[in-house]
C-alpha cells in the first residue's frame, strides 16, 4: 500500500485525547469570553469563491490558497482567512443591521505552504470582528479582549506588540518614495535586515531616511515611543505615536500594561490594515497565538463603507504553550445485570468525568477478567437491588 493512502496530506495531522481535550477547552473557554462580552456568532462556508479574495484585494498569496473546482467550472478555495467572509456577511446579510455589530467566530482555515515547510496548513482560529466602530475606544475592546482571551485560555506569560501602519506610512509619504520602493523597505523592516535595510537608504539623508532606518530596531517597552517621537517632526507621524501611547494608557488603567509592548517595525499587510496592528507571543508557541488590526477599508470592497477592527486567536499555538495537566484516566469499569441499563448510566453519570466506563462483558467474571488485565481499581456491579463496589488487584 502506497504511503500516501495510510498518512495525512502534508501540513495535516491527527491530534488524539489529551490534545484534543486541550484544544476544545480553550476554544470553549474563549468563546465563553466572546459571548459574555456580547460577541454573536457567526460560521461562514469552509470553501468560498476565489473570486472573493481577489475581490477584496487579500494579503494573501493566491498560491496559498487550496483550490477546488465546483461542477460549474468556477474556482473555489479552502477558507484560506475568517475575516474577509465575515466581511462580505457584513455588507451583505448584515447591511440593514444596527451598527456597531459585534461578531465571533471559531473556525479552521486552510492555507498551503512550501513542501516540508513544518507548519500546519489546517489552522484553528478564535476570533471576533468589531463591525462598524472606529476610534480609539474600537480598538482598546479588540486589544483588551485579545489579552482576556490569552487568561481564559489559561495563560499568564505572554505578550502583546502594539504598531500601527500610519507610522510608517507617513514616513513613506514625506519621503515621496514610488510603490516599489515602498514595498521592499516594508520587507526589509518586516524582516528585520538591517544591512539591506541601510544599503537601501544609502544616500538619504533627510530625517524621515533616518526614523525609517531606525523603525526595524523600534521595539520594546513603552519607552520605545519616546524614542520614535525624538525621531521625527512629521505631523502624522506623531498623531500615531500619540494614539499608540493613549491606548497604552488605558489598558496600563486597566492592570493590563504587562502584558503590552510595541514594535513599530510591524508593516507586513499595510494594504489590508489602515491602523492598529497588533500579535501576540508566548513563549514556547512556535509561531503568533494571536493577530489582528484595523481594517477599514475591507468591507467597501463588498460595497458598503464600514469600518472595523478584530484580531484572530490561533489556538493550535496557543494550546502548545499552555501548561500540561494529568488527564483523567479511567479507574472504574462498571457491569450491570440485565435490564438495569438506566441504573448503570446514573452511576457512571455521578462519576467524575472520564473516570468509569460501562463494561461490555456478559458475565461478572468476564467483566472481572477484563478489568483486571486493564488495569482498573474497582468494579461496580449494578442490579435492581441497587450497586456493589468490588476492589481488583487486592
Amino acid at each position: 500500500m502506497e504511503s500516501y493512502k495510510v498518512n495525512t496530506p502534508e501540513g495535516t495531522r491527527d491530534k488524539l485525547f489529551e490534545e484534543s481535550d486541550r484544544r476544545r477547552s480553550a476554544e470553549a473557554a474563549i468563546t465563553k469570553l466572546f459571548r459574555r462580552r456580547g460577541y454573536r456568532e457567526v460560521i461562514t462556508p469552509c470553501v468560498e469563491y476565489y473570486d472573493l479574495f481577489v475581490q477584496a484585494q487579500n494579503p494573501l498569496p493566491q498560491e496559498s490558497m487550496l483550490k477546488l473546482v465546483d461542477r460549474s467550472g468556477r474556482i473555489l478555495v479552502l477558507r484560506p482567512d475568517c475575516t474577509t467572509p465575515i466581511a462580505r456577511v457584513a455588507a451583505t446579510r448584515l447591511a440593514q443591521h444596527r451598527l456597531p455589530q459585534r461578531l465571533f467566530y471559531n473556525q479552521t482555515i486552510f492555507r498551503s505552504g512550501d513542501a516540508n515547510h513544518g507548519l500546519s496548513s489546517e489552522i484553528s482560529q478564535c476570533g471576533i470582528e468589531l463591525i462598524g466602530a472606529e476610534g480609539l475606544r474600537a480598538d482598546v475592546e479588540a486589544v483588551a479582549l485579545a489579552v482576556e482571551s490569552l487568561q481564559a485560555a489559561g495563560l499568564e506569560n505572554f505578550r502583546i506588540e502594539l504598531g500601527h501602519t500610519g507610522f510608517f506610512t507617513a514616513l513613506a509619504e514625506e519621503m515621496e518614495l514610488d510603490g516599489e520602493k515602498v514595498r521592499a523597505l516594508r520587507d526589509c523592516i518586516e524582516n528585520k535586515s538591517f544591512a539591506v535595510l541601510d544599503d537601501m537608504l544609502a544616500g538619504e539623508n533627510s530625517p524621515a531616511a533616518a526614523a525609517m532606518k531606525r523603525i526595524a530596531v523600534l521595539f520594546g517597552g513603552v519607552e520605545i515611543l519616546e524614542e520614535a517621537r525624538g525621531l521625527t517632526d512629521n505631523a502624522k507621524a506623531l498623531n500615531v505615536i500619540a494614539y499608540l501611547s493613549d491606548i497604552y494608557a488605558e489598558l496600563k488603567a486597566a492592570g493590563m500594561g504587562d502584558y503590552i509592548s510595541f514594535d513599530l517595525g510591524i508593516v507586513s499587510g499595510l494594504e489590508y490594515y489602515t491602523g492598529l496592528i497588533f500579535r501576540g507571543y508566548a513563549p514556547g508557541a512556535g509561531s503568533v497565538i494571536v493577530a489582528g488590526g484595523r481594517y477599514d477599508n475591507l468591507i467597501s470592497d463588498f460595497g458598503k463603507a464600514i469600518p472595523a477592527t478584530g484580531f484572530a486567536v490561533y489556538v493550535d499555538s496557543l494550546v502548545s504553550c499552555l501548561p500540561h495537566e494529568e488527564a483523567v484516566k479511567a479507574d472504574t469499569i462498571i457491569y450491570y445485570k440485565s435490564g438495569c441499563l438506566k441504573q448503570a448510566l446514573e452511576l457512571i453519570n455521578s462519576l467524575p468525568a472520564g473516570s468509569a466506563e460501562l463494561s461490555e462483558s456478559e458475565s461478572e467474571s468476564g467483566c472481572m477478567d477484563d478489568a483486571f488485565a486493564r488495569g482498573f481499581k474497582r468494579m461496580m456491579i449494578v442490579s435492581k437491588m441497587g450497586s456493589v463496589e468490588v476492589k481488583i488487584g487486592g
